[in-house]
């Protein structure tokens, strides 16, 4: 896998991955990272993952034509070091893994290279260029077109 050089992680991220993690207890959460530009920016979470108390499978095989840049999971012990089933992940999937724990906040993670080594990954104020894509579902473009008592439904 062709590893990204970044410059840092979006603060909006880290704290999606923190809450994640803290909504996920007693179990692991885990994601993995994408880019925008050398920015990690996004945590895609694959269909089929699986976690549990002492660990979280993510399933490759489910990841769309795309590099990673990294993983992001968590360790509810509080013990924030890469374990081996850890170790041979991040050989697979980047250069920036981070691992956070209790108590889910901007001093309890550590960024690991894909080698398991300890790693400087900066938190950066970012704000991302809008893609255009209206996610609002009410847009007057849309409202014509849906049954009347939908809007009761929601």
């Amino acid at each position: 896998m062709k590893k990204k050089k970044v410059r840092g992680i979006a603060r909006d991220t880290l704290h999606f991955i923190l809450e994640a993690s803290r909504s996920s207890e007693p179990n692991e959460f885990a994601g993995l990272l994408s880019v925008e530009g050398d920015i990690i920016s996004d945590v895609l979470i694959l269909p089929g993952t699986e976690s549990s108390r002492m660990s979280a499978l993510v399933r490759l095989y489910m990841l769309p034509n795309m590099s990673v840049a990294g993983s992001a999971h968590s360790h509810p012990s509080g013990d924030l070091r890469p374990s081996d089933p850890d170790l041979i992940f991040f050989s697979r999937t980047g250069d920036y893994h981070l691992i956070v724990g209790p108590p889910f906040d901007e001093k309890s993670w550590i960024c690991y290279d894909g080698a398991g080594k300890r790693r400087d990954l900066d938190v950066l104020d970012v704000d991302f260029q809008d893609d255009g894509f209206d996610d609002d579902l009410f847009d007057d473009e849309l409202d014509g077109d849906l049954d009347p008592g939908f809007r009761d439904r929601l």
